[in-house]
């Protein structure tokens, strides 16, 4: 009995194929559990119609992550902090903080989780910061940390 899987099954497959199996399986356990339907004309039409939706949705998130990016790689990011002696930061910039930064000077919502640093960053100077963005795009953006004399 060829049924559509609503459910990933390890062994069997994921979500959203179909496959051929027993007709007492498919009957006595994928139906009656919820993780399969028998596979009708109409049912593959609405998969199929899922499938295109969910790429079309996947390509608008993905152009627009670089239309992001390609605005933040644009400019050299200055970030003016209180330092002390040394060029040392009081504290660190951080994911958060420098999300919260970017936003302000990009004009959008930048989120923190799309910031990937090594560590925080403690010392004035030039970074290059990574960026990986929604729909698998990636880059670099530069940022400019610079020092204000504590005083």
């Amino acid at each position: 009995m060829k049924v559509v899987l609503l459910k990933d099954i390890s062994g069997i497959g994921k979500s959203g194929e179909l496959k051929e199996v027993k007709d007492g399986y498919a009957r006595n356990y994928l139906i009656p559990r919820g993780l399969a339907k028998p596979a009708t004309e109409g049912e593959m039409k609405r998969i199929e119609n899922e499938k295109t939706l969910k790429i079309h949705k996947e390509d608008l998130t993905r152009k627009k992550s670089e239309e992001i990016l390609k605005t933040l790689q644009r400019q050299v990011h200055k970030v003016y902090v209180k330092v002390g002696g040394g060029g040392k930061l009081f504290g660190a910039l951080t994911s958060v903080s420098l999300a919260e930064i970017l936003s302000k000077n990009a004009n959008m919502e930048i989120d923190k989780r799309w910031i990937h640093l090594e560590k925080p960053i403690k010392e004035v100077g030039l970074y290059d910061v990574e960026m990986h963005l929604p729909g698998g795009v990636k880059g670099v953006i530069k940022l400019e940390v610079i020092g204000e004399e504590k005083g």
